[in-house]
């Protein structure tokens, strides 16, 4: 049993947990590929531990576990571009009013 957990919520998490695995819509490795690409976006070490231990137990490929690292590192790096875009749109703040090389006058003061 997880600490800090009562048995009502471990078996409720359990349960839930389990449904995951057999599900309408995803084969087992889709299931595997799925799971190891939400460890790898959530940060969760023994999480991925596990789903590498398993994906390696289905027969899943380097290349198979090399392009779900490929997809999470691209979408990781997409979400950094629009959070820096919402960060400058939410600030009013321009780029185009900075130097184009550091000591140069920013654009528009010369």
């Amino acid at each position: 049993m997880l600490p800090g957990l009562t048995e009502q919520h471990e078996k409720a998490y359990s349960d839930f947990y389990n449904s995951t695995k057999s599900n309408e819509h995803l084969s087992p490795r889709e299931t595997l590929l799925v799971g190891l690409a939400a460890a790898m976006g959530v940060n969760c070490i023994p999480c991925q531990r596990f789903y590498l231990q398993e994906c390696k137990k289905a027969g899943i490929s380097k290349g198979d576990i090399s392009e779900v690292l490929a997809k999470v590192m691209a979408v990781s790096s997409g979400q950094k571009r629009l959070q820096f875009q919402e960060v400058l749109d939410r600030y009013n703040i321009k780029l185009d009013d900075f130097a184009d090389q550091a000591g140069a006058e920013p654009h528009g003061t010369a």
